[in-house]
Order: structure tokens, then C-alpha cells, then sequence
């Protein structure tokens, strides 16, 4: 079947409902009962009523994008900022250096890098730099717009 895709503001709710420590049975309940009350004390700037549509539309599709994972359909340079700190806690100027184009000198895990590989859209590249770092388990990355819009 392949990786579902979600957008990006689809991912944010995702992953702050996560980040604020929902597992994905009780978010799925949640969504069975269409309670989004806990989510909104957690940020009401978002409208879950589509994440509740997006799991009504195909709810096993919504179970897989919690268990196996996404794939975002468009990151802007922003979003991919707001996504390395939802879900690996990684921040600019701290585990990063940010450029025009992206991101240079970000050390992930494998595990970091196959999900980054997987929920990136198709405008941006990651590529593995070469690095001392001792341990064969870390990476260090660069992660470039694949293409200009302009």
C-alpha cells in the first residue's frame, strides 16, 4: 500500500498530540469518540476537526500513519524547523546550523535518519556528510531544498 501522506499542519497536530503525551490508542480512541477536548487545552490554535475528518475518511490508513508513518506532501523550510523539534528535539542554532537552503551539520541516529528519509517530501535531499564521529549508530547530515520555486 505504501506510506500514507499527510500535510503539514496534519503532522504538527499529530505530533503535538504525541509530544504531549497521548499514545497513538488513546489518540485513536479519541478520534473513534471525536472528543478533541483534550487536544484543544493542549493548543487551540489548530482545527482538529480535520485530523477527526482525515480519520473518518479511511481509518485504517489514519492507524497506519500512526504505526508505520507518513510522508508530508510539502515542507517549507519553517515546517521542517517545527518538524526536527516535534520529533527528534532537534533545534536550529543548537543541534543544527540553518542555511538559505536548509539544514548543514545535524547528527541523527539511524533510526532519525530512515524516519527523516521517509516523511520528507520530494523538495528536499539529505545528504549523509562524511564526519569523525566514532559512533557507526550516529549520522551527520545536511538536508537541502532539492529545487528553487522561483
Amino acid at each position: 500500500m505504501g506510506i500514507n501522506k499527510v500535510t503539514l499542519m496534519e503532522a504538527y497536530m499529530i505530533e503535538t498530540i504525541r509530544s504531549n503525551g497521548i499514545s497513538n490508542q488513546e489518540l485513536l480512541t479519541q478520534l473513534e469518540q471525536e472528543n478533541k477536548s483534550v487536544w484543544e487545552s493542549i493548543n487551540q490554535n489548530f482545527n482538529y476537526d480535520d485530523l477527526i475528518a482525515l480519520y473518518i475518511q479511511d481509518k485504517s490508513a489514519f492507524k497506519s500513519i500512526l504505526t508505520d508513518g507518513y510522508h508530508v506532501k510539502f515542507i517549507t523550510i519553517k515546517g521542517l524547523q517545527t518538524l526536527l523539534e516535534m520529533k527528534i528535539k532537534k533545534t536550529a542554532g543548537k543541534d543544527y546550523t540553518l542555511s538559505d537552503k536548509g539544514m548543514e551539520h545535524l547528527i541523527v541516529t539511524e533510526t532519525e535518519l530512515t524516519m527523516l528519509n521517509q516523511i520528507l517530501s520530494k523538495n528536499w535531499t539529505i545528504e549523509e556528510l562524511p564526519t569523525d564521529i566514532e559512533n557507526v549508530q550516529l549520522k551527520e547530515i545536511s538536508i537541502q531544498l532539492a529545487y528553487s520555486l522561483a
